[in-house]
């Protein structure tokens, strides 16, 4: 097996805590909880779950936006907070990130021309004909035309401006690019053109791909590899055809048979509330366990490890009773 280029080892990420003046304890909020996963070089990860999961928080922390307050997330075997403190326009060369909203991502008081110089020159130090050449390269890339360099952003599509908050991303040619929730803001027609686009630029200079997003199909359609976040933990993590074939936990399923299909009507299980447990009081066992409908009070009391289902390598979930289609190992 290829050895992971990112590699996440019982990584969290609390918000809150503490105590004031006068010693009275903060609530905290425990963004992420115990994620333990690597990514290979040329894969995409799909990191999909509902809002407040968690997984726009674990996307900031790999690409060092925000940094872990436990565990250790590791970039080519290296702590990427200690990469990130170091040299943090060295670790911006090799990690890049783009963002959910294509305009307000972009300054709009710089043209195109400015804000695709900007990584040209901070990061890789070009000088101006090399950077010329950089930027007809990169226009050409996201299949914009080289006119558009003198525009500011609010004079484009927001299918057009994500075309350029990509050609920045690619700018210092980053083996890893962090996509959160990339096409969520756009038509779904515009969403096709850009998902054809990120997978014939991964293909073209070999990237590496952490996919952040709530829908679905758009994750089905571009990942190799799913994981499935639920309260800040992994519920379930494994290869894109098995997750959407043969889920291994509950919550997965819910979210497939949740998913809009035109013909067919939206079924939620009785007595589903929807909503996510109390980030300030926790539940302790499964956080789960109230919408389950297999739960149970072991469920209830303990929270489950994420374990091999029988008969594979590397499809994991957290799980005491997984759907009845999955067979597990000592379940």
């Amino acid at each position: 097996m290829t050895a992971p280029l990112i590699e996440m080892d019982n990584v969290e990420r609390v918000f809150g805590g503490g105590r004031t003046l006068f010693g009275r304890q903060l609530p905290a909020v425990h963004a992420v909880q115990q994620v333990s996963l690597g990514v290979r070089p040329g894969e995409t990860l799909g990191v999909v779950g509902e809002s407040g999961c968690g997984k726009s928080t674990l996307a900031r922390m790999v690409a060092g936006l925000d940094r872990p307050t436990g565990g250790v997330i590791r970039f080519k075997g290296e702590d990427l907070a200690a990469a990130a403190k170091n040299d943090f326009n060295a670790l911006a060369r090799q990690i890049q990130y783009v963002f959910q909203d294509p305009v307000s991502s972009l300054n709009p008081r710089k043209t195109i021309r400015a804000i695709l110089e900007a990584p040209l020159i901070h990061l890789l130090g070009l000088k101006r004909a090399a950077r010329r050449e950089r930027l007809a390269e990169l226009m050409d890339a996201v299949n914009l035309r080289a006119e558009f360099l003198d525009r500011y952003p609010h004079e484009f599509s927001g299918g057009q401006a994500q075309r350029i908050g990509i050609a920045r991303a690619l700018a210092a040619s980053p083996e890893l690019i962090v996509l959160d929730e990339p096409v969520s803001a756009l038509d779904v027609s515009v969403q096709a053109q850009v998902l054809n686009l990120l997978d014939d630029l991964k293909d073209r200079y070999g990237l590496t791909y952490v996919f952040i997003s709530h829908d679905l199909s758009v994750v089905e359609s571009v990942s190799d590899r799913v994981a499935v976040m639920y309260f800040g933990r992994i519920a379930e993590i494994g290869p894109a055809m098995e997750i959407f074939a043969r889920p291994l936990h509950h919550y997965t399923s819910l979210l497939l048979d949740s998913a809009p299909v035109p013909g067919k009507a939206v079924a939620v299980p009785e007595g589903e509330s929807g909503e996510l447990p109390d980030p300030y009081n926790p539940p302790p066992g499964c956080a789960f366990a109230a919408r389950c409908p297999a739960a149970d009070d072991t469920c209830r009391k303990e929270r489950p490890p994420i374990d091999v289902a029988r008969g594979t390598r590397d499809h994991f979930a957290a799980c005491f009773h997984p759907p009845q289609s999955a067979g597990r190992d000592g379940g």
